[in-house]
């Protein structure tokens, strides 16, 4: 793995800490470059579990893989349980030369109801990727077989889909995934990939190398709405219930000045009911302790909703849809980085937001 060059610019926020703090995530950077490089289009993680086994198994952690959850457990197992999913976005071959969003096919598309989000969402990216370059891979073994780009995007009336037309794969057979071709890019104290959500997979491996002795699960298929059902399979499976559990995850706003307002986002609740108050606000102390600027989003959204005339849904987490299917027998709180350009290959995020989830993450090794 080579060393990535870690050159900053300041950035002119007041929350940004100085140029000299970021030589410390030299370390983390180099794990996260080796992790965008490897494919894990929704529904096709499989490569990318494999991926995440090897870096943990060289740790000498206990790993456990599961179908759509792999777990990685520490010496105190149930003092803290993190949990980050590890799918990105991506197309997948659906028929000769088709290609279509591979979240809306492993979601079975079963929400159709004229205004779901999901369609909501077919009409807000319909334009976004022209150009875009991509990659295929075999389904389980990830195997490379080949690039091309993106030549047109378009729903399709018919079928109500979000339809993909691609340069250069038109040889790829139907249930092959694509991955949107992705580097790790960093300037102006940011750092920009489709960090959804290889970074907090990223970040936990890097609390693992660093001695963090609690429990994290990686999960399959969030943007599909089914990772929370993996992580239920694996605490119904244990017989375990616990008030600790920490989601890792991105948050997205329309700007660079509206994400470094904060560095790190919490949540009180989300449209499915409370988090774990003691969770919530032990993060919440932790941040205040250290100098780490905090926002909540539901606060934020719920502000928002003041001024529009059709309210923001304070939307449906991970953490949100485990409380309420266990109802509350599993709960705790979730940990966000602000970003920008969400659910692309350009998402952005500040190295100050990066450093300090990470150490206020590290606060739990002793």
């Amino acid at each position: 793995m080579n060393a990535l060059n870690l050159t900053v610019e300041q950035n002119s926020s007041q929350n940004q800490p100085a140029l000299e703090d970021y030589s410390r995530l030299q370390d983390f950077l180099d794990i996260l470059q080796l992790l965008i490089r490897e494919p894990s289009v929704v529904g096709s993680e499989d490569s990318f579990f494999r991926v995440l086994r090897r870096e943990l198994e060289e740790l000498n952690i206990n790993v456990s893989y599961y179908h759509g959850v792999l777990v990685a457990q520490g010496d105190k197992p149930h003092d803290l349980i993190l949990s980050a999913h590890i799918d990105r976005h991506g197309l997948l071959c659906t028929g000769a030369n088709e290609f279509q969003y591979a979240a809306f096919v492993a979601s079975n598309r079963a929400d159709l109801s004229g205004d779901s989000v999901s369609e909501q969402m077919m009409r807000t990216i319909e334009n976004r990727f022209q150009g875009q370059p991509v990659q295929a891979h075999l389904p389980y073994t990830g195997t490379y077989l080949g690039q091309g780009y993106i030549k047109h995007t378009y729903i399709c009336p018919a079928r109500n889909n979000l339809i993909f037309e691609l340069d250069g794969l038109d040889f790829l057979q139907p249930g092959t995934p694509v991955s949107f071709l992705d580097r790790l890019k960093i300037e102006n104290g940011c750092i920009s990939a489709q960090l959804d959500n290889v970074v907090s997979a990223a970040i936990i491996i890097y609390l693992f190398k660093t001695g963090f002795p609690g429990t994290a699960l990686f999960t399959a298929q969030e943007e599909a709405g089914k990772s929370w059902r993996y992580a239920l399979s694996w605490f119904q499976r244990q017989q375990l219930n616990t008030q600790r559990l920490l989601v890792l995850d991105t948050s997205p706003y329309p700007t660079r000045e509206a994400a470094e307002i904060q560095q790190v986002v919490l949540r009180r609740q989300d449209a499915n009911g409370a988090f774990a108050d003691e969770l919530t606000s032990e993060i919440q102390q932790k941040c205040e302790n250290l100098g780490i600027t905090y926002t909540f989003k539901d606060a934020y959204i719920e502000a928002q909703n003041k001024e529009r005339s059709k309210p923001l849904s304070l939307g449906r987490t991970e953490l949100g849809r485990l409380v309420s299917a266990s109802e509350g027998q599993i709960n705790g709180t979730t940990l966000q980085i602000p970003t920008t350009g969400y659910h692309t290959p350009n998402e952005t995020a500040s190295l100050s937001s990066i450093a300090g989830v990470i150490e206020l993450l590290e606060t739990y090794i002793d």
